[in-house]
């Protein structure tokens, strides 16, 4: 018993540095956040609580610093991003585990191998090729390739939770005279609704918190997402750090507001079909 109590109060103690740790960096954004520019340079430590508090920072983050418009761009290419990839997913991943045929695994293996590429060997490429075809600087090219890029996970994702539903399941739907897309939409959606929603979750905030495809493939100020609208945010020779982390809070909310609604399907799905019986 005390052994086990000593065990107890170690691991509680260890779980409780890794909070502290993990949430020293949003503390510090936030109290950088609410402290005026001038206290902000004459303070020695970051990490030190402000001695007034400034919330109209925030303010002139989302007015001044265009913060609307650069959240508005985002759930533009966010939202039908992850629609369009788990929508093509699904039937990708539906078609690799039920359907047999000659190139069944090689499919399997090119989506797996996509995943593997580094995504900076390809930053060239894509930059012309977007060009080329005449949607560089548009929401439509980067939703695409946003959708394009992450469908080997998705896909690869999903074909492995379908493989763990009986197949008797659809030789009786067969037998009873259903296509294969309505059991794909009346038998099989239903069913991976868990796996949908942690996939879903994952890759909103990816996709909410891409910097690098965004840089690539966006140019006008007018439509760029959060994460580039925030260096814009960076002047030259001055900048505004608490303006800078006021915004960095505010693309931080509906991420992490995402996350907190759906955690509870987010857990669901991780860790569904690992108890059987």
């Amino acid at each position: 018993m005390r052994h086990r109590k000593f065990s107890l109060i170690f691991t509680y103690m260890l779980a409780t540095l890794i909070v502290i740790i993990w949430m020293f960096p949003f503390v510090v954004s936030l109290f950088t956040a609410v402290k005026p520019l001038d206290e902000l340079m004459s303070q020695k430590g970051l990490w030190l609580p402000p001695k007034s508090v400034h919330l109209e920072n925030f303010k002139r983050a989302w007015t001044e610093a265009n913060m609307k418009r650069y959240f508005l761009n985002t759930l533009i290419i966010t939202a039908p991003s992850v629609l369009g990839a788990l929508f093509i997913s699904s039937l990708a991943a539906f078609a690799l585990a039920w359907y047999e045929f000659k190139l069944n695994k090689l499919i399997l293996f090119i989506f797996v191998g996509g995943m593997l590429i580094p995504f900076q060997m390809l930053l060239i490429p894509v930059y012309r090729f977007s060009v080329n075809v005449g949607i560089y600087d548009t929401y439509l090219g980067i939703i695409l390739f946003h959708i394009s890029f992450q469908l080997g996970f998705c896909t690869f994702f999903l074909r492995n939770f379908m493989k763990t539903i009986p197949r008797s399941i659809f030789e009786a739907a067969l037998i009873d005279g259903a296509g294969h897309f309505t059991i794909y939409r009346k038998i099989v959606m239903p069913l991976v609704v868990p796996a949908l929603s942690a996939l879903g979750i994952l890759e909103f905030t990816w996709i909410w918190n891409d910097y690098l495809w965004s840089l690539v493939l966006i140019q006008s100020d007018m439509k760029k997402p959060v994460t580039l609208g925030l260096t814009t945010l960076q002047g030259q020779w001055v900048s505004d750090w608490s303006i800078i982390a006021a915004a960095a809070l505010i693309a931080a909310v509906v991420p992490i507001t995402v996350f907190l609604i759906f955690q509870r399907y987010f857990i669901e799905g991780l860790t569904v079909g690992a108890v059987k019986g």
